[in-house]
């Protein structure tokens, strides 16, 4: 009896540690965004974005706290948080997607592999398609992915108030860039 109940656990721990390998897991991503007009640029940074990526599936997950947005000026954080997206409502943005050539990608060989992420993205209450190209590096059992892509305001009902359109440019660069580590089961 003892036997049986070994063998079992066993397995259970190798298929959990075998699940395990396929998934890699960061509690530190960073995400930026970047609006220029000929009247302002407005930039900022956020380093604990929380993100899954899922080897075997593809499938690849970001959580964002929008309050974790820093920006160069206080008052520039205060009016995207209070006035724009609307941080206290709608406190996190969020992506759920897959690669959609992961045949492309080896995750078990060092090397550099261009993608394409195809999910949707919800931001301020609103969920949207999106598909943006990327890069994923692999290098010594590390997973590096990273990415740039435009989004609009206006797509995710952000109001612009007309006294300030012209500092605010109608399409954002978002730059994504995630270090994962192995999710450990």
């Amino acid at each position: 009896m003892k036997k049986i109940v070994f063998n079992t656990l066993l397995l259970v721990l190798l298929a959990t540690a075998v699940q395990a390998q396929d998934k890699f897991f960061t509690k530190t991503g960073k995400i930026s965004f970047f609006s220029s007009t000929p009247m302002e640029d407005i930039e900022a940074h956020n380093k604990t974005t929380t993100s899954v990526i899922d080897t075997k599936t593809g499938k690849l997950e970001f959580a964002v706290l929008m309050k974790a947005f820093q920006f160069e000026k206080a008052l520039m954080e205060e009016h995207f948080n209070e006035n724009y997206v609307e941080s206290g409502k709608y406190p996190k943005a969020s992506f759920s997607g897959a690669i959609a050539n992961l045949s492309d990608v080896n995750f078990k060989k060092d090397g550099t592999y261009k993608v394409t992420v195809k999910g949707n993205l919800t931001l301020h209450g609103v969920t949207k398609a999106v598909e943006a190209p990327g890069t994923i590096i692999v290098k010594n059992g590390v997973v590096n992915a990273a990415s740039t892509f435009n989004i609009s305001p206006e797509d995710y009902k952000i109001a612009i108030p007309n006294l300030v359109r012209e500092k605010i440019a109608k399409q954002i660069k978002v730059t994504v860039d995630m270090n994962y580590e192995p999710l450990k089961g």
